[in-house]
C-alpha cells in the first residue's frame, strides 16, 4: 500500500468525531498485519495478535472498539469458527 492510501485512511478518520485513540490503535494494528501479509484486500487476523499490536490489554475494551469500527463502516469482519483458520478483515476505507 502506498502512503497516499494511508493518508486517505487517516484523513477520513480524522474528520470522524466518533474516533478515539483506541480505534486508531486497532486500525494501525490491522494496517501492520496487512503490510506484513502484503495483502490489503483480505487481512487474516486473530484477536490475540490485534490486541498485542494495538496495546489493548482487556477483552471488553478490544471488543467495544473493534465492534465500533464495524458499525462505523471502517472494516468488515468475517469470523472463522474453525481453530485452524484465522478470521478475516476487509478495510472499507482503502481507495
Amino acid at each position: 500500500m502506498i502512503v497516499k492510501n494511508y493518508n486517505h485512511i487517516f484523513e477520513t478518520m480524522e474528520k470522524d468525531i466518533r474516533i478515539n485513540v483506541w480505534h486508531l490503535a486497532l486500525i494501525l494494528a490491522i494496517l501492520r498485519l496487512a503490510d506484513l501479509q502484503n495483502n490489503f484486500s483480505t487481512i487474516r487476523v486473530s484477536r490475540s495478535v490485534l490486541m498485542k499490536l494495538s496495546h489493548i490489554r482487556t477483552f471488553p475494551t478490544y471488543h467495544k472498539y473493534f465492534k465500533e469500527l464495524q458499525e462505523f463502516g471502517y472494516i468488515t469482519y468475517s469470523p472463522s469458527y474453525h481453530p485452524g483458520f484465522k478470521s478475516t478483515i476487509t478495510l472499507n476505507i482503502v481507495k
